[in-house]
Parts: C-alpha cells; structure tokens; sequence
C-alpha cells in the first residue's frame, strides 16, 4: 500500500487550468521528485496535497484512505516546507521552533527534545538563540525546514528548498533529505532544479502546465534520453546537414539564432545508446564531414543522460526558458 496517491487531480483558477489529470503515488521512505518549471503546477498540486485548496476533481488517499480537503487527522501526520519563508525573524530560533511546537501540539520535556534534535538537524544548534532576522537566507531555509520536522511527520513536502540559499546550506539540506527518506518518511521534493532532483530523488514525474509528462524511476526516466555531441560551428549548409543525417543510428539537429558572428550548434543524438566506440568512430567521422566542408569547429561538447535533456525531448524547450 502506498503512502499517499494522487488521483487525477485538477485544479483551475479563473479558467486557467493549473493542474489537469495529475496522479502519481508516493512509497514510505522514498524521495519523490515534482520537477517542472515555474507554473507547471507543483504549488497547486502540494496546496491540494495539504489541504489548503480544495481540488475541482480527483482524490489524494492517504495510506490508502481518501483524504478530505483539511482533515485534521491527515496534518498530524504531514509537514511542509514552503517556498516563501514561515518564521518569525524577531523570535530566535529556538523561539521559532518553540512557538511552531506548541502548535503541533507538543509539550513539556518531549517539546524540548525535539527542539533539540530539529536544531541538531538543521545544524543551527550554534546558533539556537540568536534572532532568525540575523541569519543568512541559507540559515532560514534551514530553520524553515526544521520547523516542519518537529512533530515527526511520515510525508514530507518541500515546495523549491534550495531557492537562494549558498552552496554550503544546499548541500546540508539535501543531505538532511536524504536522512529522512533513510528513515522511512516519504518526501515530495518539488523543485526546477534537476541536477537536485536527479542526485537525490528515487523517482520522479516531469510536468509542465498542469500535465503529467513522464513518472518513474530515475534510472528509466534517465534511459529515455540517449547521450549527444555538438559542434559549435560558424555556419551548416544543407549538405552538411544532408551527410550527417546518413550516419547511423543518429538523429541531427542545428540549434543557434541567425546573428552575424553567432556560433550554431549542430547537435547529434543517438537513436539508441552507443558503444564507446560508436561513440568515438561516429564523433570522428562527424567531425571529417565538417572539415571536407572548410567548417572551422570551435568547440565540441558532450551531453550526458540528464533530466533537462528528457525535458527539452518531451516539451521542445528547456526547463528554465
């Protein structure tokens, strides 16, 4: 039985459609990736998720029960981590996690170990008495994050975590991520970062607009996208473009705008992944076509299997445009 499954959710504002037809299931201890870019939908799913919208259509089961819109019962067992910041800056940390604790319905010695633990998590048990105001945008992302810990929750919504804060507080958050999907809580992790979403996540679905456009294992999402080379290159006539098309088990695109003194990029993918030495041989023989032309090659890059690239393939554009 599944944590919690989504289905066939949707949700519109005003007649803009916000989320159509989604439905995705979530296991115990694993860490689910929503990727999409900036008003695919991931904000609307987890409000609808946590019961702070209520849905046009479609049910959320928790631990194979359906869910209604607000159900006390279900909040206890769920914490979210916003992307706008919901601390006090005036209080201070510890004051924070106090004040949010006792909301959770937490008391006495209990209240103060988990204070402790979610300090000791967050690693801002340094600084527990200083004032939230103070800290840097990394530190209040981790305070944010601490607050939804404190009751325990066995599922776990982080709406875009990382969104500004330093490399050092990135790397402990999704460390921490990773802790918690280890010990059995599952964790929705919305964001359009993908190089986050790919390191951490054990499977993932890709939206844009509202819709459903890929979910599953990160390994079978990952192998839908095949390696690629590009050559940047000054110009490509047609019969450029005309004799790669002829080398096998590749498809060719020209990607660049037409400005003068503007590099394009002639990108070649592979049908099916290749050898090492198809790889090589093919690359060698792209390359020979371009100089019989007089094309002068001022860089070749080498694309690896990524979630952007499966974005790019399943909506023609790329995740931050």
């Amino acid at each position: 039985m599944s944590l919690l499954e989504v289905r066939n959710l949707r949700k519109s504002y005003d007649g803009h459609v916000a989320v159509d037809g989604l439905s995705f299931e979530i296991e115990a201890g694993e860490i689910f990736g929503l990727l999409g870019p900036n008003g695919a939908g991931k904000t609307t799913t987890m409000l609808v998720i946590a019961g702070l919208l209520k849905p046009d259509a479609g049910d959320i089961l928790f631990q194979g029960k359906s869910v209604p819109p607000g159900d006390r019962q279900f909040r206890r067992h769920l914490g979210v981590v916003p992307q706008n910041l919901a601390i006090y800056p005036d209080l201070t940390a510890r004051e924070n996690l106090d004040f949010f604790g006792r909301l959770y319905g937490l008391r006495g010695k209990r209240l103060r170990q988990r204070i402790a633990d979610a300090l000791d998590l967050a690693g801002l048990a340094p600084r527990a008495d200083d004032a939230a105001g103070t800290f840097s945008g990394g530190m209040k992302r981790r305070l944010n994050f601490a607050v939804a810990l404190l009751h325990e929750p066995s599922l776990l919504i982080l709406d875009e975590p990382t969104v500004g804060v330093d490399p050092q507080s990135r790397a402990h958050l999704l460390n921490c991520v990773r802790e918690l999907g280890a010990a059995g809580t599952g964790v929705i992790y919305a964001s359009h970062y993908m190089e986050e979403v790919q390191a951490i996540c054990h499977r993932a679905a890709i939206i844009d607009h509202g819709r459903l456009l890929a979910c599953g294992p990160m390994s079978e999402l990952l192998q839908q996208v095949t390696p690629g080379v590009s050559f940047r290159v000054p110009t490509v006539p047609d019969s450029v473009v005309d004799r790669l098309e002829h080398l096998p088990n590749v498809t060719v695109a020209v990607n660049g705008q037409e400005l003068p003194g503007m590099d394009k990029a002639i990108r070649l993918a592979w049908k099916v992944p290749p050898s090492r030495d198809e790889l090589r041989d093919v690359t060698r023989t792209a390359l020979d076509v371009l100089t019989d032309h007089g094309i002068t090659v001022s860089a070749i890059e080498t694309q690896e299997s990524n979630l952007e690239e499966l974005f790019l393939r399943l909506t023609g554009h790329r995740l931050r445009d």
